[in-house]
């Protein structure tokens, strides 16, 4: 429950929301694990992981996790004709801030959110708000309106065209192409810049650095 502030008294404490926000999520986890704080990493990390599926390259909404229930929700219908070349979501236990920052020449603090993570996989996948188990081989640098946004790229553990991928260099460079010019583009609305750029991409010893550093945020932020 909020407690207001007195008008003019710099000395009141502020909304306490982050208790009311724990107390929330404390509640959702009685009847099922949230997939941000609930869920396992991975079985093998910094290089074999758990997504957790928000958005599929069948979906024209932009569905995003609820950090309070755990539930997607939309987040905005896609504007641009762009779908997602791969399957998008985020990697459970880890969070974007200040090691991450580190990591991103440029930016001037992670971006708040769990750290991104896409995944390519040979066979249709239509359905989100799964588990994919996978594997690590790359990422893009992305910086957004100065917030450090990494995209870690993955392939399905097992997958029989991608399994054996263990390096961003044993990917088709059409694929990562392609991610690269979805990032950028996707928010664009005609006669307006864009405030992303990806200074580069990176192969898997970096990818594991960046998945290590948000782990690491997250445990201070939120415990291990």
């Amino acid at each position: 429950m909020f407690e207001p502030r007195a008008a003019g008294d710099r000395n009141a404490k502020a909304p306490r929301t982050v208790p009311a926000a724990k107390a929330a999520r404390e509640a959702a986890q009685q009847f099922r694990p949230h997939p941000w704080h609930g869920l396992s990493v991975g079985p093998e990390p910094p290089e074999l992981l758990n997504a957790f599926i928000e958005i599929t390259p069948f979906d024209l909404m932009k569905y995003e996790i609820d950090k309070v229930s755990g539930y997607l929700r939309v987040d905005r219908p896609q504007r641009s004709s762009a779908q997602h070349p791969a399957l998008y979501g985020f990697v459970p236990r880890t969070y974007c801030a200040e090691r991450v920052r580190r990591l991103a020449p440029g930016a001037k603090r992670g971006d708040g959110d769990p750290l991104d993570i896409c995944v390519l996989s040979e066979r249709a996948i239509a359905r989100n708000e799964i588990i994919v188990r996978s594997r690590v081989v790359g990422g893009l640098q992305m910086i957004d309106g100065g917030e450090a946004d990494d995209k870690i790229i993955a392939v399905l553990e097992n997958d029989l065209v991608w399994g054996e991928a263990r390096d961003i260099k044993d990917l088709p460079p059409v694929l990562v192409e392609r991610l690269q010019h979805y990032f950028l583009t996707y928010k664009l609305v005609p006669g307006q810049g864009s405030t992303a750029r990806i200074g580069r991409v990176y192969g898997r010893t970096h990818a594991q650095r960046v998945v290590r550093a948000a782990m690491a945020d997250y445990a201070e932020s939120f415990g291990a």
